[in-house]
C-alpha cells in the first residue's frame, strides 16, 4: 500500500531530499481563481453574497449569519457531558501551556541615559476560522481561541461552516466548545466567503479582524492567501501530514496507528514512515493492512495512504533518517528511537515533534497542552504552529537623554552623509549644537 523509497545507497544534499520527499498536489494559485470572485461579492454585497453562498455550498438556506446566543447556549445544554469534561481538560491544559510561552518584556540600558524596551502587545480583533467538511473540530475551536486570549486579544470572532442536518447552524460541539470558551460571536459561514467577512467586514453584521487563523481546506487556504496584507495571517494550511522516524526499537503496531490516524482526516493526507530498519517497514505495512478491515473510514484512509504524498522511505541510519526528517519538515514528526530526545534535539524542521512511544500526535491534537495549528507542506522549514505570539506584536520603545544623545552624536551625522541624507543628521545637531552656536 504505502509506496517505498529507497535511500540507503545514496548521498543526497538537502536540496535533493527536498525534491524526493513524498507531497501531494496542492495547487493554491488555481484555487485562487476560483475564491476571488467571491471576496469581491462579499466585499461589495455583504450579507447578501453570504447567504447565497451559503445555499450554493453548503445546501442551506440561512435564518441568521450570526448564531443566536440562545443557540450557543442550548448547544451547551445539550452536550454529551464526557464530551465537555474532555474538553474542559484540553482548555485548561492548552491555556496553562500558552500562557507560560507569552513572552515578557525586555528592557535594557545600552548606555547611561540609552533605554529601550520592547512590549508585547495584542492585536484589537482577530477571525478565527473552524473548519467543518469531513469531521467536527472542537478542538480546533480550543487551539485558536485559547491562543489568542492567552495572548489578551480583546475581541474574538469565530466563522465556522453552517450545517445542514443542524437547520443552517453550526455542528453544536462546535457551538458548545464556543459556549465553554465565553465565545459569544460565531459566524455560520464557511469556505472563502467567511474569509472575505472576516477581512473586510460586512455591512453591521461582522467588523473587520487585525488576524485570521485557523485552518481550512485549498479554497480557505487561497483566500487567506488573497487577504494577507489586508489582514494578518497565520499560515496557509495544507492536508494534514505525519511523518514518523523508527528504529530497530520502534513497536510495529504503535507506528500503524499512527499512521492510520493521520491518514483517517482526508485523502490526501500524507502519513511518511523514515526508517532504516526494512523489517520494520514490512512489520508496520502488516499491521497497517489488518488495522485498515476494521477502520471506520476506510475510503478516505486507504486513497491517502496509497497516494503519491505517503510512502516508506528506507534510510542507511538515524543520521540521514534526521536529514530526510529536516527536509520533509513535517507538521507532526513522531520519534520512535533508541535515545528518542536526543534524536528530537537535531531536528531543525517541524511544527511539532512527539518524543517517545507514548506521546502519539493524537495526544496532541487534544489534549497534550501543545497546539494543533502547524505548519504543513513543507513550511515548517520556516513557519512556526499557532502559539500566543502569533496575536502579537512586537513594538519596540526608545528613550535617549539629552547627554545619551550627545554622546552618539556625531556618529549619527556622519552614517547620515554616508547615505545622503543630510537633514537626517540635521535633526541631531539642531539638538546636540542648540544653546552652542546662537
Amino acid at each position: 500500500m504505502l509506496s517505498q523509497i529507497d535511500l540507503r545507497d545514496r548521498d543526497l544534499s538537502a536540496r535533493e531530499l527536498r525534491s524526493i520527499v513524498p507531497r501531494g498536489d496542492v495547487d493554491v494559485s488555481e484555487a485562487l481563481k476560483v475564491v476571488e470572485p467571491i471576496l469581491v461579492a462579499v466585499r461589495e454585497r455583504g450579507v447578501e453574497a453570504l447567504r447565497e453562498y451559503a445555499l450554493k455550498f453548503d445546501g442551506v438556506e440561512l435564518d441568521h449569519v450570526r448564531v443566536p446566543h440562545e443557540a450557543i447556549e442550548a448547544a451547551l445544554a445539550t452536550q454529551d457531558e464526557a464530551v465537555l469534561d474532555a474538553l474542559r481538560e484540553a482548555i485548561t491544559r492548552v491555556r496553562t501551556f500558552h500562557e507560560a510561552t507569552v513572552p515578557p518584556a525586555t528592557e535594557i540600558e545600552v548606555a547611561p541615559g540609552a533605554k529601550l524596551a520592547q512590549r508585547w502587545v495584542p492585536v484589537n480583533r482577530v477571525g478565527l476560522y473552524v473548519p467543518g467538511g469531513l469531521a467536527v473540530y472542537p478542538s480546533s475551536v480550543v487551539m485558536n481561541v485559547v491562543a489568542a486570549q492567552a495572548a489578551g486579544v480583546p475581541e474574538i470572532a469565530v466563522t465556522t461552516p453552517p450545517q445542514r442536518e443542524f437547520g443552517g447552524l453550526p455542528h453544536p460541539t462546535i457551538l458548545a466548545a464556543c459556549a465553554l470558551l465565553g465565545i459569544t460571536e460565531v459566524y455560520a459561514a464557511g469556505g472563502a466567503q467567511s474569509i472575505a467577512m472576516l477581512a473586510y467586514g460586512v455591512d453591521d453584521l461582522c467588523d473587520p479582524v487585525d488576524i485570521i487563523t485557523g485552518p481550512g481546506n485549498v479554497y480557505v487556504a487561497a483566500a487567506k492567501r488573497a487577504v494577507n496584507g489586508v489582514v494578518g495571517i497565520d499560515a496557509e494550511a495544507g492536508p494534514t501530514e505525519i511523518a514518523i522516524i523508527a528504529d530497530i526499537t520502534a513497536d510495529a503496531e504503535y507506528v500503524a496507528a499512527d499512521l492510520l490516524s493521520q491518514a483517517e482526516h482526508d485523502p490526501m493526507a500524507g502519513s511518511v514512515l523514515i526508517t532504516d530498519d526494512e523489517d520494520l517497514a514490512e512489520r508496520v505495512e502488516t499491521a497497517l493492512l489488518r488495522r485498515m478491515d476494521s477502520t471506520k473510514h476506510l475510503a478516505r484512509t486507504k486513497e491517502a495512504l496509497s497516494g503519491r504524498q505517503s510512502a516508506v522511505i528506507l534510510t542507511s541510519g538515524i543520521d540521514q533518517s534526521v536529514a530526510v526528517a529536516d527536509a520533509y519538515g513535517a507538521e507532526h514528526l513522531e520519534i520512535h528511537t533508541r535515545d528518542a530526545d536526543a534524536v528530537a534535539a537535531r531536528i531543525t524542521s517541524a511544527g511539532a515533534i512527539f518524543i517517545g512511544q507514548y506521546s502519539p500526535v493524537p495526544l496532541g491534537d487534544y489534549l497534550a497542552g501543545s497546539n494543533h495549528v502547524l505548519p504543513t507542506g513543507g513550511t515548517a522549514r520556516f513557519a512556526s504552529g499557532l502559539n500566543s505570539t502569533s496575536f502579537l506584536k512586537a513594538i519596540q520603545y526608545i528613550t535617549y537623554s539629552a547627554d545619551a544623545l550627545a554622546e552618539v552624536g556625531d556618529k549619527v551625522v556622519a552614517l547620515a552623509n554616508a547615505e545622503n541624507l543630510p537633514a537626517h543628521g540635521e535633526a541631531i545637531q539642531a539638538r546636540t549644537r542648540r544653546g552652542t552656536d546662537v
